[in-house]
């Protein structure tokens, strides 16, 4: 395993991180009693294979389901020196409520201390209110630092990443857990500014939320030769030293075989990189055309911005993906998921295109004629069934 200093943490890192929100039995918080014998052998062999392969950072979150009770089983089992544990808790209007989730999760996990506590889904300004404001969430966390039952406070984000840059420039936390990898690289300038405060950074499910990468396109598996598209992502994202960790959503052992064989390419990652990267740039201009694939993100507004709510960008972006490298699958679950996600995943579908005009909010819009009919098209394409976060079902 290769290790990354976790910026101003000063932990020692592994490369990819154990994520704890695909092994556990159900997403309900229930008990132990009510976890199939089978399912909790799994997991605590998956922490086990995580450990073997030098993957000690396990991290999970409260309202993870079961997550944190099934830990619980297996946590205390192991020498507390030889893990570094990060749970995440959501901030609260009442700091009381917010410190009582923390004692849950710690009642849980049957541990005396985390070494990293994230402030879950500052996913927006008025969440970031909620945390930084004097007597918030943040001097809670601050206080349980003090008491040594938190060693380092950090926070996790879905959020633009003007909020990131604003929660970051705060320098009130160790290190942020966002998203980020090669289909969607928008929150670069965040990790820019964690860098600049020396902060750790944890990408967030870049096998899932980068492209559902466990079963990707034909198109997709070509492009990404001699390397699986996995494996390419994992690389893209290492090859840049500002990145320290990247979260692997095990839900069996086997689950980190693929994500370890990116290791052996870390050492020549911009010589393996360069012919991918060209190939999948060249059949994007070649499907979406080169005037579009440069600009097509250029004065588009936000979708508090836009009649209806409609989220722009984000379909769009899908589909690029859905036409350049036929990822239908991945752009279905995302659209769907919009006016579901709530503030982790916000904006309304292009459902009802028809009904609103447009033409203010895309003013500044270099393809401002076309972006209608393409919204309609998306939504033909990968309209369904709403689809719920993970955590809600």
């Amino acid at each position: 395993m290769k290790y990354r200093r976790f910026g101003r943490t000063e932990l020692s890192v592994p490369v990819f991180s154990c994520g704890g929100m695909r092994y556990q039995y159900k997403w309900q918080d229930i008990g132990m009693p009510e976890i199939p014998v089978d399912n909790q052998q799994n997991l605590e062999a998956t922490i086990r294979r995580s450990l073997e392969l030098g993957i000690n950072h396990i991290e999970t979150a409260r309202f993870y389901g079961s997550s944190e009770v099934q830990l619980g089983q297996i946590l205390p089992q192991l020498d507390r020196s030889s893990f570094i544990f990060q749970t995440k808790i959501g901030p609260e209007d009442d700091p009381k409520k917010f410190l009582a989730n923390f004692d849950r999760s710690m009642e849980l996990l049957q541990l005396d201390y985390v070494d990293l506590l994230g402030i879950h889904g500052i996913n927006n300004a008025e969440l970031l209110e909620k945390t930084i404001r004097p007597g918030g969430c943040l001097e809670v966390a601050r206080a349980l630092q003090k008491s040594g039952r938190v060693r380092h406070v950090g926070f996790s984000t879905h959020a633009p990443t003007d909020i990131i840059c604003q929660t970051i420039n705060t320098n009130e936390f160790d290190y942020v857990n966002l998203h980020w990898y090669y289909i969607n690289q928008n929150n670069w300038a965040a990790i820019e500014a964690a860098t600049k405060h020396d902060m750790g950074v944890f990408i967030i499910s870049p096998t899932n939320k980068g492209g559902l990468l466990n079963k990707p396109s034909a198109k997709l598996v070509e492009l990404c030769q001699p390397l699986s598209p996995m494996v390419f992502n994992n690389l893209f994202c290492l090859s840049h030293p500002q990145v320290h960790t990247l979260s692997v959503g095990a839900s069996v052992p086997s689950d980190f075989d693929e994500h370890i064989k990116t290791l052996e390419f870390l050492d020549r990652a911009e010589e393996v990189l360069s012919p991918i990267i060209q190939r999948l740039e060249k059949a994007a201009i070649d499907k979406l055309g080169e005037n579009w694939y440069r600009t097509w993100r250029d004065g588009l507004p936000e979708h508090g911005a836009t009649p209806g709510n409609i989220n722009i960008p984000t379909i769009l972006w899908l589909r690029n993906l859905a036409l350049a490298y036929d990822m239908e699958e991945y752009g279905q679950l995302r659209y769907n998921l919009l006016e579901n996600g709530g503030h982790w995943f916000p904006g309304a579908r292009a459902t009802d295109v028809s009904k609103y005009d447009l033409t203010d909010c895309l003013k500044d819009s270099p393809h401002a004629a076309k972006i209608p009919a393409y919204l309609e098209e998306v939504d033909r394409l990968l309209g369904g069934e709403g689809v719920k976060r993970l955590s809600q079902s």
